[in-house]
């Protein structure tokens, strides 16, 4: 298996998960794709190896001993943005919701494959960032705005304004309105935003857009009801409102 970057270019990853085993085989699979692994078992001590290693991409489990992934998650997204995948012993949608809510990337139910895990890591990875390591997509060097009433997107800061006022977005919640933005009159699928923002090769549930599409509302200040931004047209079809 290749590893994901270039050797001069390594990238760090955290695990944490109380299973030790399962810890150290997504550890040893993360490894053999080029990256330093720091592995940790206590949801207690977590956050000071997170903030220690400052890693590129978390595992994370959500029922963790001491401190959950969601709080872990919470206090992560307050010092770093690097991407996270949430794993869950439990299939419930109110875990996931919970999870992505808080800034989780993405999520993966126990028992999963570790290569599903890398496929969707590396898939990750292509995303543009705002500070983009050596052998991801570069971004490219004029500006670019995009706007929609009153909201402002800043393609290249990866910021955002409506009326006026900066509204915090994560990395995918960024990416499902730009994918949005970018076309304001088309009409996307659940599959067609999949394809714009997680790529061809991404594996998983496609359910996972119509969470980001909630969080980008709420933080709007926009309700299924009043829908002056991202706009549900039938089950599981969007495009942008007018503003």
């Amino acid at each position: 298996m290749g590893a994901m970057t270039p050797p001069e270019a390594t990238l760090r990853a955290v695990v944490v998960d109380d299973e030790q085993a399962l810890a150290s085989v997504i550890g040893g699979y993360l490894e053999r794709e080029g990256f330093e692994v720091a592995l940790c078992h206590d949801g207690s001590a977590a956050v000071s190896v997170l903030r220690e290693v400052d890693p590129d991409v978390v595992v994370l489990d959500l029922g963790l001993p001491g401190v959950d992934g969601v709080e872990i998650c919470r206090q992560l997204r307050t010092f770093s943005d690097c991407y996270v995948v949430m794993l869950t012993a439990r299939s419930d949608e109110v875990d996931t919701l919970i999870g992505l809510s808080v800034g989780a990337d993405d999520y993966m139910t126990k028992p999963f494959s570790p290569r599903e895990l890398m496929a969707r890591i590396r898939v990750m990875l292509r995303r543009p960032r705002r500070a983009t390591p050596a052998g991801l997509r570069e971004v490219p060097a004029e500006p670019r705005n995009v706007t929609v009433g009153g909201l402002v997107l800043d393609l290249d800061a990866r910021e955002v304004q409506v009326d006026g006022e900066p509204v915090v977005l994560t990395r995918l919640e960024f990416d499902v309105l730009a994918a949005l933005a970018s076309r304001p009159g088309v009409v996307f699928s659940r599959a067609a935003l999949i394809r714009a923002v997680w790529g061809e090769g991404w594996v998983g549930d496609e359910h996972l857009v119509d969470v980001h599409v909630l969080h980008v509302r709420r933080k709007f200040g926009d309700t299924a009801q009043q829908q002056r931004f991202v706009r549900t047209l039938r089950r599981a079809h969007y495009r942008m409102g007018p503003g």
